[in-house]
């Protein structure tokens, strides 16, 4: 039986700390690695410089990377696979990310439903001046939050409108959920800082990326092995 192909899980990092998010995304790893056993599994983060050739290096040819981004768009479908090319990647497939698994949206609602004694959710995510898509994914797991819980849920953003700085109607009751994929600056200084000045009296829960379930879902999506698609995202509006 042949081995099974080594598993790459790639993050966007931060470029303040770089060192920081390499070494929280290796734990991911790590945790990834001892539900796939006999398969090697690395990480790598886009902001440390060369961690992603050099974890590329190691692991040889014929690998599957896991985007762990909220959003699928240009990073999926143009800059990785274009990094996968640029570093002479033999055979590397690129997974659908994080963001647009089903498994993610239902623990999101999961994780809604967990807040306890929840009146409202605001779904805090980054949004994007260039494309329309990570707004779409938020907003249909908002919409998945509402349908399912019956609470009132609405994406809000960072980098777009609706600004999550300017949230209104949720009182002491209510839960902002990051759907975000670490704790980095936008999650521990950006979100909270626009919840105050929106005047936000509810309780902000960690990030979704963080929570233990992560990665079990992670290795699930290594093992479907879902390549990302080369077309327009599924959540793209029409």
């Amino acid at each position: 039986m042949e081995p099974a192909p080594p598993a790459l899980i790639v993050s966007h990092g931060q470029p303040s700390d770089p060192a920081g998010a390499e070494a929280e995304l290796a734990l991911v790893a790590a945790s990834v690695a001892r539900l796939l056993p006999g398969r090697a599994v690395a990480s790598a983060t886009l902001a440390a410089p060369g961690a992603l050739d050099g974890a590329l290096a190691r692991l040889g040819p014929g690998g599957l990377l896991f985007p762990m981004f909220m959003a699928g768009g240009w990073f999926t479908r143009v800059h990785l696979p274009g990094r996968l090319k640029a570093a002479g990647a033999q055979g590397w497939q690129v997974l659908e990310p994080m963001g647009c698994d089903k498994g993610l949206h239902d623990l999101a609602v999961q994780v809604a439903l967990e807040a306890g004694g929840a009146t409202s959710v605001v779904l805090a995510a980054h949004g994007s001046g260039q494309s329309a898509v990570p707004a779409a994914i938020a907003q249909h797991v908002a919409r998945m939050i509402t349908a399912r819980l019956g609470l009132p849920c609405a994406a809000a953003f960072i980098d777009q409108t609706p600004r999550l700085d300017a949230v209104s109607g949720h009182g002491e009751g209510a839960v902002c959920l990051p759907f975000f994929a670490a704790a980095g600056g936008h999650v521990s200084i950006d979100i909270p800082q626009a919840l105050a000045k929106a005047g936000f009296a509810g309780r902000t829960l960690p990030a979704l990326g963080l929570d233990p379930r992560i990665p079990a879902l992670i290795a699930s999506a290594v093992r479907a092995g879902k390549p990302v698609c080369a077309g327009a995202c599924a959540f793209a509006p029409n």
